[in-house]
C-alpha cells in the first residue's frame, strides 16, 4: 500500500503534469486561430489566381478543351511523386498514423516510378515501417512565418525534377479541417497542368456576365499565374496541415487533462482514506493510553 509521502508526491506529479497539458492546450488553440485567419485569406487569394487563370484559359481558347484528346499519351505507367506533410511534434493523437495509411492505400495500386517526400520528421518513420521508400525530406516550420522558406524549397525541387523530366504528377496528401472539432486526410493534384487541370479550371465561373480579357504579353502572364497557383496551393496546404496538427493536440490535451483529473480524484480519496485512518489509528492509541493510565 502506498504511504502517506508517496501518495503526497503523486498527487504534486500530477498536478504539474496537468499545468503543462493546459498550457500545451493553450497554445494549440492559439494557434488554430492564426492557422484559420491565414486559411481563410489563402482562399480569396487562390480565388483570384484561379479566376485569372480562367480568364486566360477563356482568351486562348483553351478552356473547353477535352482531356480524353491524350489518352494516346498516357497509357503507359506514368512516375509519380507524392508530397506528405505530417507533424514534428508528438502528442497529436493518430494524426500522422491515418495519414501515412491514406498515403499507403491511395499509392498501393501505382505500378510505376515512385517518389515520396514528406514534411516533418514523424511521417518518413511510419512511412518506412510501411515498406514505402522517402527520397527527400523537409523541415516543418514552426510558425506561420517560415512556411514560405518551405514553400521555396519545394517548388525549387519541382523545378529541378521539372527541368529533368524525372516525375510526370504531383500529388500533395495532408490533413485538414472539416468541421468544428475534427479533420480528414485529402489527395490533391499539383501537377501537370494539363488537359485535366484546364477542364477543371474551366469550372470555375467568372464573377460577372462580362467576357474577361487578358491584356499585356500572355505568356509572361501565365507564368506568373501559374507560379502564383503553384505557391498559394502549397502555402494553403501546409497552413490547413499545421491547423489539422494542432486541433488533434488539442484534442489530445482535453483526453490528457480529464484523465489527470480523474487520476487526482482517486489518489485524492485514496490520501484522504489513508489519512484518516492514520488519524483514528493516532486517537486510538491517545485513548488507550489515557485508559491506561487512569487504570494505573
Amino acid at each position: 500500500m502506498d504511504s502517506l509521502e508517496s501518495l503526497t508526491r503523486q498527487i504534486t506529479g500530477a498536478k504539474e503534469l496537468n499545468s503543462i497539458v493546459r498550457t500545451m492546450k493553450a497554445m494549440a488553440a492559439a494557434n488554430i486561430g492564426q492557422y484559420e485567419r491565414a486559411m481563410e485569406s489563402l482562399d480569396d487569394y487562390w480565388t483570384n489566381v484561379s479566376l485569372g487563370l480562367v480568364a486566360y484559359l477563356k482568351a486562348i481558347g483553351l478552356d473547353k478543351q477535352d482531356p480524353r484528346q491524350n489518352e494516346n499519351t498516357i497509357k503507359r505507367e506514368k512516375s509519380i511523386c507524392a508530397i506528405v506533410f505530417g507533424s514534428d511534434q508528438g502528442f497529436v493523437g493518430q494524426f500522422n498514423d491515418s495519414l501515412s495509411q491514406y498515403v499507403q492505400e491511395s499509392l498501393s495500386t501505382h505500378g510505376g516510378k515512385l517518389e515520396i517526400w514528406t514534411v516533418g520528421v514523424r511521417v518518413p518513420l511510419l512511412l518506412a515501417d510501411m515498406g514505402m521508400n522517402v527520397t527527400k525530406q523537409f523541415n516543418l516550420p514552426n510558425s506561420i512565418n517560415a512556411i514560405t522558406a518551405l514553400i521555396g524549397s519545394i517548388l525549387v525541387q519541382v523545378e529541378e525534377n521539372q527541368e529533368n523530366g524525372n516525375v510526370d504528377e504531383y500529388y500533395l496528401f495532408h490533413n485538414h479541417l472539416v468541421n468544428e472539432g475534427s479533420y480528414e486526410q485529402e489527395k490533391l493534384r499539383l501537377l501537370p497542368l494539363d488537359a485535366e487541370w484546364r477542364q477543371q479550371k474551366a469550372q470555375l465561373k467568372w464573377p460577372t456576365a462580362k467576357t474577361p480579357e487578358v491584356i499585356g504579353d500572355s505568356s509572361k502572364l501565365i507564368r506568373r499565374l501559374i507560379r502564383e497557383y503553384l505557391f498559394v496551393t502549397l502555402y494553403k496546404t501546409c497552413t490547413e496541415s499545421l491547423a489539422s496538427e494542432n486541433l488533434s493536440r488539442l484534442n489530445a490535451m482535453q483526453r490528457a487533462e480529464k484523465n489527470i483529473e480523474e487520476l487526482l480524484d482517486d489518489i485524492g480519496n485514496t490520501y484522504h482514506r489513508l489519512r484518516q485512518s492514520s488519524i483514528d489509528e493516532e486517537l486510538f492509541d491517545v485513548v488507550s493510553g489515557f485508559t491506561a493510565l487512569k487504570k494505573d
